[in-house]
């Protein structure tokens, strides 16, 4: 459950309500608006109603949630929202729909007229289908499945990309230097807009007066330009502040670039740079990324779950990442991930008592509180029985078809080695997986829940060293998705990883398949 009890919004909401929610985002200039979702699908809002922000198809106000209808049962797959505000909302269908201000045409509508509630996008958007959505200040970015960028909306800096500062009142493809490339993530600054395409590469159009576009100069671009600078990286993500930026390469490095008055930059210092930075050098690895437009603030992620914060933090300025007293999930961080105030929950500070988290933590393998042990390699894990029914399916069903009191508590177990079992009995408790062990190709071919899970620890944790280790266990154990990332990592550091002693210890056909493959990529063109 997204834990959202530290908004006064939600104060206002029931006990069950608040069980209820999925997803949550709270924006306005003050936190007076929010949206949530619910696990059943269903979207709500509640708040001030600020230019029918809501979508509730009037002009009023509620502290009482009110349902989106005509999203019914609609899975939210990306949300973004403006300064005016306006929303866009794109679902699991590739439908958009926007409502909310409209006074530079942000709504894609054609008019500038307020859209009371949501309305479908379609107007040179038929038969695409939209993945992601972002926001600038009164613009508007979509991306579609073919990896292609329409903007449209407030142009005065040139950020929707057309090449002229004219408003843009419906959807318009970005082209220019986008043009047959495959964007693969978009996200809006105030008056800026940057893409990451299949490659990696950067590239960014509209105003960069405080050097947010990462080109090395604060001159303003009116269509796609490439940052220059992260060439040689593989940027998987990119996160826009109001007038700054950062980005995350598959190596878990974190670059900063843009307006630094708030420290927002993690440099150490308040000067603007106009050439992405690297930050955070000494921290572990990064996976996750946020900034917040409204309060000029960052945020990072390690493999580990610590959050670091910089820049305007509750009415302090911090000019390098300090770590918060906060650990997040995945779901948690990924409401962080558009600009909001939602930052407030990063800066809360612990209780003096251990939260319930941080009680299950200290209780795993514990001889004095356990109820049931597995036994694995000859080694002992102590767990308790309810943690494991509550939180994982396999073992649900284990103890109601075969469990009772009769039974011994020890169980036995041959499949697994010790590491690899106590590290995934240990992610039941805590949520965090030892990378160490999920690079098993046992665990890759593990059941459901746990091969899920450790695929996904790999793509965090994947190097140039164990790259192709990872690419071969993916392939012998049909992990398809797992093949893919890999692949693709091993051709984006081609060079790198044919130097390495996975590559050369290869199945002979397989290292075959893999020239060919890449060959077919176009890796091998000059």
């Amino acid at each position: 459950m997204v834990d959202v009890s530290k908004w006064p919004l939600f104060t206002l909401l029931g006990v069950h309500e608040i069980a209820s929610i999925r997803q949550a985002c709270v924006f306005g200039t003050s936190a007076n608006e929010a949206i949530y979702i619910t696990h059943d699908d269903e979207v709500y809002v509640i708040g001030l109603n600020c230019s029918n922000c809501l979508g509730t198809g009037d002009s009023q106000s509620t502290i009482v949630p009110k349902k989106l209808d005509c999203l019914s049962g609609k899975k939210v797959v990306s949300l973004s929202y403006g300064s005016g505000p306006h929303v866009l909302l794109a679902t699991e269908d590739g439908e958009l729909y926007s409502w909310g201000h409209n006074g530079y045409s942000q709504l894609g509508n054609g008019s500038t007229n307020q859209g009371v509630s949501p309305v479908l996008v379609s107007t040179n958007l038929q038969n695409k289908r939209i993945t992601e959505v972002a926001c600038g200040s009164h613009h508007s970015m979509a991306l579609t499945t073919e990896g292609e960028v329409y903007a449209w909306g407030y142009n005065n800096c040139g950020q929707v990309g057309s090449g002229s500062t004219a408003n843009q009142s419906t959807p318009r493809k970005v082209s220019n230097c986008l043009l047959d490339k495959a964007v693969v993530h978009i996200t809006c600054g105030q008056t800026s807009s940057m893409a990451v395409v299949h490659n990696g590469e950067v590239y960014g159009w509209g105003y960069n007066g405080n050097g947010q576009l990462g080109l090395g100069n604060n001159g303003n671009q009116l269509t796609p330009c490439r940052v220059a600078a992260l060439h040689g990286l593989c940027v998987l993500q990119i996160a826009s502040g109001y007038a700054h930026s950062l980005a995350l390469t598959d190596e878990g490095l974190l670059y900063a670039w843009g307006a630094n008055t708030y420290g927002q930059l993690g440099t150490g210092n308040k000067i603007n740079q106009l050439s992405p930075i690297h930050i955070m050098a000494e921290k572990e690895r990064i996976v996750e990324i946020a900034a917040c437009h409204s309060t000029h603030t960052s945020a990072a992620k390690t493999q580990n779950s610590q959050v670091y914060m910089w820049g305007q933090c509750r009415g302090q300025v911090i000019i390098l990442p300090h770590l918060t007293h906060f650990t997040c999930t995945d779901d948690v961080f990924a409401c962080f991930a558009t600009p909001s105030v939602m930052w407030r929950l990063l800066s809360m500070e612990h209780d003096d008592f251990l939260t319930v988290a941080e009680s299950l933590k200290k209780e795993f393998d514990s001889p004095e509180t356990s109820d049931l042990k597995f036994r694995v390699d000859g080694k002992c894990i102590y767990v308790h029985k309810a943690v494991l029914k509550i939180r994982c399916e396999h073992f649900r069903s284990m103890f109601q078809s075969h469990w009772n009191e009769d039974m011994k508590d020890v169980i036995e177990i041959d499949q697994f080695s010790y590491p690899v079992y106590r590290s995934f009995l240990e992610y039941l408790y805590t949520d965090n997986v030892d990378l160490a062990c999920t690079s098993s190709p046992t665990l890759i071919n593990a059941p459901n829940r746990l091969k899920r899970l450790c695929q996904h620890i790999i793509k965090r944790g994947i190097t140039v060293e164990n790259a192709f280790f990872l690419l071969a266990a993916a392939v012998r154990y049909d992990a398809e998705d797992l093949e893919e990332f890999c692949f693709k990592f091993c051709v984006n550091h081609l060079t790198e990883v044919t130097k390495t002693a996975a590559f050369w210890q290869i199945d002979g056909n397989m290292l075959k398949e893999f020239i060919c493959r890449a060959g077919r990529c176009g890796a091998f063109k000059n």
